[in-house]
């Protein structure tokens, strides 16, 4: 639902969620607050931040609902007491004071008048992903001085790790307590409407990480009050959400809407769903997202999902990371070979192959655990695939962070990237990577006491298997997660140790996106692939019929012999490599070809 209070009845927006504070007008707000554990709830109140709350006995009904309707003026703070020991933050309050555990803040959503309100988004064909970390790069308004580059080299959506609240000033976003509430230290709610109103002035779309799967460790205050939002059955994260429970499906598809229809986000990647394992539910959120959402505005959903459940793609979600095609770059590119790699390094020339030709490459076969994982995917359109040669998880989920760029020859790596930026699937940068970062990006929080003891022993344990971090010393050398060194780390190089290096990799990527935008995504809608075929170890050939009935062909060679080849025919996109010789093609070479016929 769109609202408004100025003149124009389109530059203001809100979304009625049915928890937390409502801004009813300038005087009256009503609160909801879901609690059927217990029996009453008072609101502590402070219309003027700072003042002694004043108590309110708030009205239960019949379903676990308390609410109440009040005077009481945006900006006010507020919390749930639910026993003579404790009260607790709104789960679903829009703003916080003092990090999760503070005092709540009513938030006026039509307060921010938007310059670009009439923004409709950008068709999913035109999609190129750079996902970014906002607090590395300094919080909202730090990066809105970043757009204008971003947009001019060629990127069209950038991609948010979480920014709901969570414990400290340090944290990825992946363990937040607080859905609904703007991270403090990132900005103000307004600041990160400015920050998305000014890309979509500058033509980038603006997605959203949300993790529905999990609340984190500290700041959880649902099991005191709500217990049925739980099934009681452990995860690695805890007890299991109950998506089957309406009042729990409200809460979650609420707070997607909102970031969609108040914020103007124009789409959403949902974190891990193969941790919900409820399709039923994630099809519901699909459905009722779309129904709200304006015909005319473009909006994408995208999921994680280990799953591979191409039958989701078909119903409801407009695309999914394609792992796998990531798994078996990098196994390719590295030689690593254990962990999920393991899934990856035999036969990866095969499976790369399986990869461009189908998008899955597991649609139904075993994985090293024996378990079948996949369901076929060929049939669907090349751009229901998200590639990506590095992101937050596969860099900063490495024990030291590591980015591409120093595990691997630069040759290769500019093959990679160049298949990567040319093949019809959807591409997606990790921050840095367009400039050759080598900064690495880590693992970092910002808990206390006991539970920062155990996430650093817990971090520097998952790599016990390893074969690099069996020794307990070297584990030791794992960054801690609780350092603040840890965050600076993993901050972008303000001026790289080679500016020439820099410029050589902007150069290339700018080159390779400026082919994509004129010769790949106008021809995008309707692609499918014809075949991909090995060359030899680490090179491959596909051929993509493009929706205008050309042909595109890719030769691609990442491995480190030279192999034969029948060059691709027709109006040559792009080389990279010794060209002295048609018909092989040297280890770090690619040629990119557009023909009328195969």
């Amino acid at each position: 639902m769109s609202a408004s209070t100025s003149d124009s009845i389109s530059d203001r927006f809100s979304h009625h969620c049915h928890y937390g504070a409502t801004v009813l007008d300038e005087r009256r707000t009503r609160f909801t607050f879901w609690a059927p554990g217990v029996e009453t709830v008072t609101l502590e109140l402070s219309r003027t931040p700072g003042d002694e709350p004043e108590r309110l006995v708030m009205e239960k009904s019949s379903d676990g609902d308390f609410t109440l309707e009040i005077e009481c003026p945006p900006g006010a703070h507020y919390r749930y007491r639910i026993s003579d020991e404790l009260s607790v933050p709104d789960p679903a309050a829009r703003a916080q004071h003092e990090d999760v555990t503070g005092p709540s803040v009513v938030i006026d959503p039509t307060a921010y008048v938007w310059d670009n309100a009439h923004w409709q988004g950008r068709p999913w064909h035109e999609t190129v992903i750079l996902e970014i970390h906002v607090g590395t790069l300094g919080g909202f308004e730090a990066i809105r001085e970043r757009l204008q580059d971003w947009a001019s080299m060629g990127i069209t959506a950038i991609e948010l790790m979480p920014v709901n609240e969570f414990p400290g000033a340090r944290n990825w976003g992946y363990d937040g307590v607080l859905p609904y509430a703007v991270e403090a230290s990132y900005g103000t709610p307004d600041q990160l409407k400015a920050m998305i109103d000014q890309a979509h002035g500058l033509g980038l779309m603006v997605f959203l990480d949300v993790v529905y799967n999990h609340f984190g460790p500290d700041g959880n205050y649902l099991p005191h009050y709500a217990g049925d939002f739980f099934t009681g059955t452990n995860t690695p994260w805890g007890d299991a959400i109950d998506f089957d429970r309406s009042q729990v499906k409200d809460f979650f598809i609420d707070n997607a809407q909102m970031w969609i229809e108040e914020y103007r986000f124009d789409g959403l990647r949902f974190d891990a769903v193969h941790a919900i394992n409820n399709d039923a539910f994630l099809l519901e959120m699909s459905e009722r997202i779309k129904t709200q959402v304006n015909d005319t505005r473009h909006v994408h959903l995208m999921l994680e999902n280990e799953r591979n459940s191409a039958s989701l793609l078909e119903k409801a979600y407009t695309a999914q990371w394609n792992d796998d095609i990531h798994n078996v770059l990098h196994a390719l590119l590295t030689g690593e070979h254990e962990g999920y790699y393991a899934d990856y390094c035999d036969h990866a020339t095969d499976k790369l192959a399986s990869a461009l030709h189908g998008g899955f490459i597991f649609q139904g076969q075993n994985d090293r655990r024996g378990h079948s994982r996949g369901e076929p995917s060929g049939h669907l359109p090349t751009t229901a695939f998200i590639a990506f040669l590095q992101n937050h998880d596969q860099v900063g989920n490495r024990a030291m962070g590591e980015r591409l760029i120093s595990l691997v020859d630069q040759e290769r790596l500019e093959a990679a990237t160049a298949l990567l930026l040319l093949c019809p699937m959807i591409p997606m940068l990790f921050m840095g990577e367009e400039r050759g970062e080598r900064n690495p990006f880590l693992f970092f929080t910002d808990h206390r006491d006991e539970l920062a003891d155990a996430v650093r022993e817990g971090r520097r344990s998952e790599f016990a298997d390893f074969s690099h971090f069996k020794d307990e010393k070297t584990r030791a050398q794992i960054p801690d997660p609780n350092a603040p060194s840890t965050l600076e780390q993993s901050r972008l190089s303000t001026g790289t140790d080679d500016e020439s290096e820099a410029a050589m990799w902007h150069t290339r990527y700018m080159t390779l996106l400026d082919i994509r935008h004129a010769e790949i995504i106008p021809r995008l809608p309707g692609t499918r692939p014809m075949g991909a075929v090995p060359l030899g170890e680490g090179a491959v050939l596909a051929h993509w019929r493009m929706g205008d009935g050309t042909v595109l062909g890719i030769a691609v060679n990442l491995g480190t012999q030279r192999v034969s080849i029948d060059a691709p025919e027709g109006q040559r996109l792009y080389e990279l490599g010794e060209s002295d010789d048609a018909n092989t093609l040297a280890p770090g070479a690619i040629r990119a070809c557009l023909s009328s016929h195969l």
